[in-house]
Parts: C-alpha cells; sequence; structure tokens
C-alpha cells in the first residue's frame, strides 16, 4: 500500500466541534443479525413471511401479519472463538437482546390494526483483538516526523514543538510522540526510530439499543402495511495498548527500548430514523407473498471522549484527554424479499438488503444555532471523500426455512451473507485535513471482509406459550495494519498487512406468550 502526500496543513483553530472518522464511524452503524430465537434461527429471512416481532426494523408491514397480541422476552450468552481475556475483556459474555409487544385488533373480518413496540441489540460491540508481528524498521512515531518534514504539522515555536493542540493541526498521536519522543531538547532536533516489532492488543464493548415504535395494518389478508420509528442508543467504549520495541540512541534516549501507547474511548449518543415497508400477496389462492421496505438515514448526535497515553522505559509519562460532538448520517437501506409456506408444516423465506455505505455522512459541529436552539452542522468534506474512497455499498443477503413435523414443534435453519463495506485497498488516512483526523487518537485499521452466518433454532409451543432457541455462527476474516504506510524517494515506513479471522457463537433463547390461539397466522 502507497501513499503520496499533497495535503497542506489545515488551520483549525477556528473549528469549534468536530468529526469522527471513517473507520471508528463503520464499527458504530454496523449491524448484527439479532432478535427473537425464531428471527435468528431462520437467518433473519423473515422480511416477507411476517408475524415476528423482529421485522419490526427489517419490513414494518411484518407486524401487520399478527393477527394475536404477544409479548416476547430474548436473552442468550455471545463468545468470541480464539481469543484471549484483554483489560476488562472476556470472551464469552451473557447479552439481553430483545423485549417487545404486539397489541392485534381486528377491525372486521379480514381488516386488523396492530400497534408494536420492541427492543433489541442491532450491535454487540464485545470484540478482543490481538496482533503481534515485526515492522521490519517502519513505525507508528516515524509518521510524525514525516509530517513535520513534509510541512503538515505547525509543531515549531523556535525549532521546539508546540503542541497546544487548539492551535495546531496534529493528531493526538503527533502530539505525544513529538513532545515525548521524535523532539530531543538537547540538540533541538527531531529524530524518528526503527521499529523491530509490535504487539496490539484491544477490547471492544457496549452496544447499540434500538427501540421501534410501529404501526400497521392488514387489508383483507392480501395487502400489508407497516410504519416504524425507530430510536437508537449508542454505547461504545474500547481500551487498546499499542507496544513498539524500537531502535535509536540519539538524544539520551536507549539504544534499544519498548513504548506503550494506550488509548480508552467511548462513544455514546442517539439516533433516529423512520422505516416503511408493504408485504402484497398477489395471487389470492397461494400463500406466497412478496416484501419491499425502505429505512431513511440514522440521524446520529454523537459524543466521544478518549484519554491517551504514552508510556516508556526510561520512564517518561504523558497523556492527552480529549472530547467533542459530531454528527453521522448512514445511507438508506432497501430491502426486498419473498416468503412461502405449505400448509402449516413449511415455511420458505428469502431476503435481499441494500446500503451504500460509501455515501455516509460524517458531520461537523458549527456552532452556529437555528432559531429553535439547535445547532447547526455541516458536511466534514475532506472525510466524506476519504469514505467514498474506503467504503462501499453492501448486499445482504438472507434464506431461512422452518419445519414443523408436530404442530407444536418447529426446526429452523438460515443463512445470512453480507458482502465486505471496505474497499481491498483502503487505509485509515491521518494526515487529512480534516477534524477526525485531528481528534484521532489511534492510527490502526483493519479492512474486514465478507460476513458468513450459518444459524439453526428449534420452537415448541405449549398452549399460549412458545418456547425457541437458536444458535448463529458468524466468521469474518480481514486484513489488519498498526498505521497507515508511507513511501517515497527518500523514506519508507510500510506496515505490513495482518491475517485475521473473527469467529463469534451466539446462544438465544426467546419465550414468548401469545394473548389468544384462535387464528392461524399462517394462512
Amino acid at each position: 500500500m502507497k501513499k503520496y502526500l499533497y495535503i497542506a496543513a489545515l488551520a483549525m483553530v477556528m473549528m469549534p466541534a468536530a468529526a469522527q472518522e471513517t473507520y471508528q464511524n463503520a464499527a458504530v452503524v454496523t449491524e448484527d443479525l439479532n432478535g427473537t430465537a425464531r428471527y435468528v434461527g431462520m437467518g433473519g429471512a423473515m422480511d416477507a413471511l411476517g408475524a415476528d416481532i423482529s421485522t419490526i426494523s427489517s419490513n414494518p408491514a411484518g407486524i401487520g401479519l399478527f393477527r394475536s397480541s404477544s409479548v416476547s422476552l430474548s436473552a442468550g450468552v455471545v463468545s468470541q472463538q480464539d481469543a484471549k481475556r484483554f483489560a476488562d475483556g472476556y470472551k464469552t459474555n451473557l447479552s439481553f437482546d430483545q423485549i417487545g409487544l404486539v397489541y392485534a385488533t381486528q377491525w372486521n373480518s379480514t381488516n386488523y390494526i396492530n400497534f408494536g413496540f420492541n427492543y433489541h441489540k442491532s450491535r454487540n460491540f464485545d470484540q478482543i483483538l490481538s496482533v503481534a508481528d515485526g515492522l521490519n524498521g517502519a513505525s507508528q512515531n516515524k509518521a510524525t516526523v514525516i509530517k513535520r518534514d513534509q510541512g503538515l504539522l505547525y509543531v515549531e515555536k523556535n525549532n521546539k514543538p508546540d503542541f497546544d493542540r487548539a492551535y495546531s493541526s496534529c493528531s493526538v498521536l503527533d502530539a505525544l510522540y513529538a513532545n515525548n519522543l521524535n523532539y530531543n531538547a538537547t540538540d533541538q532536533k527531531w529524530y524518528s526510530y526503527d521499529g523491530e516489532e509490535y504487539v496490539f492488543d484491544r477490547m471492544h464493548d457496549g452496544y447499540v439499543g434500538e427501540y421501534d415504535f410501529n404501526l400497521s395494518g392488514n387489508v383483507k389478508d392480501r395487502f400489508f402495511w407497516g410504519v416504524t420509528v425507530g430510536i437508537h442508543d449508542v454505547h461504545y467504549h474500547h481500551y487498546g495498548e499499542y507496544a513498539e520495541n524500537l531502535v535509536g540512541g540519539l538524544g539520551g534516549v536507549p539504544q534499544s527500548f519498548g513504548l506503550t501507547i494506550s488509548d480508552d474511548r467511548r462513544i455514546k449518543g442517539q439516533g433516529a430514523d423512520v422505516k416503511v415497508g408493504v408485504i402484497f400477496r398477489p395471487i389470492e389462492e397461494s400463500p406466497l407473498r412478496f416484501g419491499l421496505s425502505v429505512s431513511t438515514p440514522t440521524w446520529y448526535d454523537l459524543k466521544t471522549s478518549s484519554f491517551t497515553t504514552y508510556k516508556d522505559n526510561t520512564g517518561v509519562y504523558d497523556g492527552i484527554a480529549d472530547e467533542y460532538k459530531f454528527r453521522l448520517y448512514t445511507p438508506w437501506r432497501f430491502n426486498l424479499s419473498a416468503g412461502h409456506t405449505v400448509g402449516d408444516w413449511l415455511a420458505l423465506g428469502l431476503g435481499y438488503e441494500f446500503a451504500d455505505y460509501s455515501s455516509m455522512d460524517t458531520r461537523q459541529l458549527t456552532g452556529e444555532y437555528t432559531y429553535d436552539g439547535g445547532e447547526e452542522s455541516e458536511s466534514d468534506n475532506e472525510m466524506n471523500r476519504h469514505t467514498a474512497k474506503t467504503l462501499k455499498g453492501v448486499s445482504t443477503l438472507k434464506a431461512g426455512i422452518e419445519l414443523r413435523p408436530d404442530p407444536a414443534v418447529a426446526v429452523r435453519f438460515g443463512y445470512n451473507y453480507v458482502s465486505p463495506m471496505y474497499e481491498k485497498n483502503g487505509y485509515k488516512d491521518t494526515w487529512l485535513g480534516s477534524m477526525g483526523s485531528y481528534h484521532s487518537s489511534t492510527s490502526d485499521f483493519t479492512n474486514w471482509d465478507a460476513t458468513h452466518r450459518i444459524t439453526c433454532g428449534l420452537g415448541i409451543q405449549s398452549g399460549a406459550w412458545n418456547f425457541g432457541a437458536a444458535y448463529q455462527y458468524s466468521v469474518q476474516k480481514g486484513k489488519f495494519a498498526p498505521f497507515d504506510s508511507y513511501e517515497d524517494q527518500y523514506i519508507s515506513n510500510l506496515a505490513k498487512l495482518v491475517d485475521l479471522k473473527n469467529q463469534r457463537h451466539q446462544f438465544l433463547f426467546t419465550v414468548n406468550y401469545t394473548f389468544s390461539l384462535d387464528k392461524n397466522i399462517w394462512d
């Protein structure tokens, strides 16, 4: 991976707020396959079949197929394969995943108006990432010196680093490296140090909780419609440690030494979106049905805070605390689906969803206010151009089957495929003239490939009670780099990409109670 610099230093002193960067945003907006045990067990392929509370966020018309009121509750266990404990991160965690209620009202013999509410965990951030590899002379600290040599940092005051960050265009990492390593006060010169190897560990935890409110209807069992308003609640946290073994020897620094950069970041905030959907049966005598749904962008208002520290084995310690607000608008989502049933013993579902993440809009607050007191924002064009080059459209394919060998027993299988979000040659660009880069406190990135999910499940009905269990295995490969690479005719700072594999197991259990059983939801 090669990168050639062309950006002039950006004066940011007048900017009162900031925008986040592409890779961090992508982690926040990615969604998991989660919900009831029935929905997960069928790979999420229920958008046209409906009559499951989890379709409230994928195709709101699915709630219109309920003919009886019901309440459901889901929880389980999520475990990461081949992970080791780091900091407060564990490979296995309990998870409260869903609680929802549908109230069905029958207007006449063929028409229903239904009301629904559901909470589900749309994103579970629990993950541990551990990487160790050689550097072959490249190092994270070199990037700061290269920026300085290219004239991209406003860091000198009488040949001395001046990292009052309110008056500089450097990142948090640049400030720590320049003040504590790269600049030598004895001879007032700048030095970079060659890396021998690195060790990187990070734990992620937290979640995005989605609260959905639904109004839906059934018109003569031929046409179903639905509208859902969603509120998203973000709680993201990561803590990571990046350690380099370096060789140097200038300015009194030992010939061989080690340093550790630790970073603790939290992102919190809320977002809102609107989803509309329809399901229709084109042939009156056939249970075959098709679904279509559209979701607006999720409009997020977020706040992030971080504390980043530098420590080396000479006893030097320094830290920078950072905090800012920003906005993030996700892309539109479009969903097509089909479903078919055979009697009361077989149900088949297919689904396709598309969202163009290259169009994601990262926004910075302007400091100006509207007449109603809200703060205005504007697009961070530099970061958005980087997002357009780094991310791409994502297709999600869903397929599921449910078999009922007995009216009280259901066996389910599903497959869920999510195409890659990242371009293969994408990288985290810490050189951008963007407020997102200015507030960046990490340089690593991972280009994750496609996600494959294989699911199965079991359902048992006893009177008004339904008990479900589901298992989900997901696997995703990726390429990790500790920092973005740089190379020109004078200097090389190339970081090798490392293969990663993230495997996760989920065991999910659902309890559902139906208020009445006098209607058959299959027909």
